[in-house]
């Protein structure tokens, strides 16, 4: 009788050091393949916010970026190739962000059935030479995905628009209703539910956007072409595509002299990128530095806070407001 209570007692015990040991394997991705459900990986922030809301209770999504890290220097580890063999949907952002796909494709298991989707499909793509001074607003080249030049880059960054994210939730749901067309009317209604939101904040940027007088914004790292070319602004880059892309020196003196006689007032950083080189050209002007979020991935203290695509796009709106006034 005692060993039988002892035993039960140890179980719950034995139990949670399983769990300890199975979560402190690295950094965590958000889940683990659930049996009887559509399992969707993704690859980033933004298309895991918004497969989860289209998703719902039908689809058990789970995003492989660990939060605080930022998607340009990350690559996948072995789990995560062993997790999307036994998924359903992979779905990546394309347009180049994710260079390490179509080995990770690859590598899935041979009887794997995984439909891979590129989310960025059928947004109008911004190509840019990015050893031209880092000077690429709206002006910058558009393509679309096929047929650059060697010296142009795509610039993927497609989300950080609120039109060009309308496109990839529509792309989220039809590969959801794809894979599960037994669930297709609750991924309609929760996709509406999304797109509507999504248009009402297009329309508020168009709108607020286009009473401001200024245009021009310096940003350290050229995450803003869509956001720019869709509302009419400017964007100039102290870094390049790549958020470690190293500035020249002339590209630098140039950005001062533009900061100067454009009266530009901020200089925008980003929180998963180093704010040193920002700072540096801040201070060497006399303005100061404000966060504009490319919205690649939430920092922790932001995942605490309950924040989302949402609510840091709002922010880079007010951000946007305060400093083209």
């Amino acid at each position: 009788m005692l060993h039988t209570r002892m035993v039960r007692r140890l179980l719950p015990v034995a139990a949670l050091l399983l769990v300890l040991m199975l979560t402190a394997c690295g950094p965590k991705s958000s889940g683990s393949i659930v049996e009887g459900k559509v399992n969707v990986i993704t690859t980033f922030y933004p298309i895991y916010e918004f497969t989860a809301e289209i998703g719902g209770g039908d689809a058990n999504v789970i995003n492989l970026l660990p939060v605080g890290v930022e998607p340009h220097d990350w690559t996948p580890r072995s789990q995560d190739i062993i997790a999307t063999s036994k998924a359903q949907l992979f779905l990546y952002n394309g347009a180049g962000l994710e260079g390490w796909v179509p080995n990770f494709l690859k590598s899935l298991d041979s009887d794997s059935k995984t439909k891979a989707v590129e989310v960025s499909q059928g947004v109008k793509l911004i190509t840019t030479d990015e050893e031209d001074g880092h000077d690429h607003g709206h002006e910058g080249e558009e393509a679309e995905a096929d047929g650059h030049g060697d010296s142009l880059h795509t610039d993927p960054h497609t989300w950080v628009s609120p039109k060009s994210a309308l496109v990839m939730a529509k792309n989220i749901k039809d590969s959801l209703q794809s894979v599960d067309p037994a669930h297709t009317e609750g991924y309609e209604e929760r996709y509406q539910k999304l797109a509507d939101r999504l248009s009402a904040l297009d329309l508020k940027f168009t709108e607020e956007l286009g009473k401001l007088p200024n245009k021009e914004i310096v940003v350290s790292h050229q995450a803003f072409s869509y956001l720019a070319r869709d509302y009419g602004l400017s964007q100039h880059a102290i870094m390049g595509l790549s958020p470690d892309a190293e500035p020249r020196g002339q590209d630098l003196v140039k950005l001062a002299a533009l900061v100067k006689a454009e009266g530009i007032r901020y200089i925008f950083f980003e929180e998963l990128v180093s704010d040193k080189l920002a700072k540096t050209l801040a201070s060497e002007t006399g303005v100061s530095t404000m966060v504009l979020n490319p919205v690649e991935g939430l920092t922790e203290a932001q995942q605490k806070n309950g924040d989302n695509y949402f609510t840091l796009m709002e922010k880079n709106l007010q951000n946007l407001i305060l400093a083209l006034q």
